[in-house]
């Protein structure tokens, strides 16, 4: 059993969408996969079709019971979020072991399980820490722009608290660009850099801009249901391979 949290606290790096079609793309696989939604944006829920979910992680999370497990299909299920998460950060705070609740959580269901994919609210806080105290390993989505990788410093030191203080066996399991545009000369660019940062953490994998993976969602349907025959399809079904054979 995987626990793998996608982490980038910075929007618009195809965090989501990269959970998304990873969980959906691990059940294609027929490897049963759990998807839990960290995020107070809700997207990873809603673009599983799951809309007002009367209990959410947020419940969890602050009461203590067992998680909402929905399920997406026969190998995918879903631990969905809620607005309400948005307290979650605040009210964590004065809580006993809050570093250790998701955890806590999570071992009741892990067994079940042979990956589960934690999406990342994007923000270094109380969340995200529970979600890598859980995790054997972070994937991180990079876009192909210049100031994608500004910041990721931070990230970096986050998971070595956490890997110092809670949780020792946390790795940085692989870095992936997405949004890319094979033909610019700045996607090399931001390649390159990439690699000169992370070195062999940088997949081969590279997810290409693709109008199917936003549209997708809108139809709470994963790239794989939507356009299969998609670049967006081809790429995810390709990182979810490389996935399972180096992590």
């Amino acid at each position: 059993m995987k626990t793998i949290a996608i982490l980038n606290h910075k929007g618009g790096t195809g965090k989501t969408t990269s959970a998304l079609n990873i969980g959906a793309g691990l059940a294609r696989l027929k490897k049963k996969t759990l998807l839990v939604d960290l995020d107070p944006q809700t997207n990873l829920t809603e673009g599983l079709g799951v809309r007002d979910a009367k209990t959410s992680i947020y419940n969890s999370l602050r009461d203590g019971v067992d998680l909402p497990i929905q399920p997406i299909n026969e190998y995918l299920d879903l631990v969905p979020s809620s607005l309400d998460l948005v307290a979650a950060e605040l009210e964590l705070v004065s809580r006993i072991a809050r570093e250790s609740i998701l955890k806590k959580l999570l071992d009741k269901v892990k067994k079940r399980y042979e990956y589960i994919i934690i999406d990342c609210p994007p923000a270094l806080g109380m969340l995200t820490i529970n979600a890598l105290v859980p995790s054997d390993t972070v994937l991180i989505p990079l876009e192909a722009e210049f100031y994608s990788y500004r910041g990721i410093d931070r990230m970096v030191n986050i998971i070595s608290e956490v890997r110092s203080h809670y949780n020792e066996d946390l790795t940085i399991g692989g870095v992936f660009i997405t949004k890319c545009n094979p033909k610019r000369t700045l996607t090399e660019h931001i390649t390159e850099s990439v690699k000169q940062h992370f070195g062999d953490k940088l997949l081969d994998t590279k997810i290409r801009v693709n109008v199917a993976l936003a549209e997708a969602p809108v139809h709470g349907q994963d790239v794989f249901e939507y356009a299969p025959n998609s670049n967006g399809a081809k790429d995810y079904e390709t990182l979810v391979v490389e996935i399972v054979t180096k992590l």
